[in-house]
């Protein structure tokens, strides 16, 4: 299995999603497309490590609700316990075009950093929503380890404290600029 299955299995180990929502929850910290998703679940599912249940949809094709099973959550221990994680993949566009900024006018630049500060702000916002939403529940499930919301809230806290970093970053980048 490769580390994307484990990623659906983590999504489904907190509770049972269709693909549709996988794929967006999988932003959060995957760049993955339908064509990657979709033949994963299926071979998930062949290996009894995933189930599903078809839903009925009036005037819409029907939808699949996944669940993890037994043995999926057996996998996903054994590979949380067993496997030292991968060292991270970066692909960042922006990044590349900051390693050339100096080809850019300053007026190029400031835009290209401020086209990055409101993407941020954007995501900041969507996050700090999931945030207050699960900090809202007012439950020991966010300081409770063995609870499904636990490591769901740790994730969402630390892509809020890497996205406000940057924004501080950008901010130092554009004091830089003529």
């Amino acid at each position: 299995m490769n580390a994307l299955s484990y990623a659906l299995l983590s999504m489904l180990n907190r509770k049972p999603f269709s693909g549709y929502d996988l794929k967006k929850l999988m932003e959060l910290f995957w760049q993955a497309k339908h064509s990657q998703i979709y033949p994963l679940l299926t071979k998930l599912e062949k290996d009894e490590l995933l189930t599903f249940e078809l839903i009925s949809q009036s005037g819409k094709p029907d939808k699949k609700i996944y669940s993890i099973t037994d043995k999926g959550v057996a996998a996903l221990k054994k590979w949380i316990v067993d496997e030292p994680a991968a060292i991270p993949v970066m692909r960042d566009e922006f990044l590349v075009k900051l390693y050339a900024i100096g080809l850019a006018d300053p007026e190029t630049a400031r835009r290209i950093f401020e086209e990055r500060l409101i993407a941020k702000k954007v995501t900041i916002a969507r996050l700090q929503k999931e945030i207050n939403l699960m900090e809202a529940q007012k439950d020991d499930s966010l300081t409770d380890i063995t609870n499904k919301q636990f490591g769901r809230y740790l994730l969402y806290k630390r892509k809020l404290r890497l996205e406000e970093e940057e924004i501080e970053w950008v901010h130092w980048a554009i004091s830089l600029l003529p």
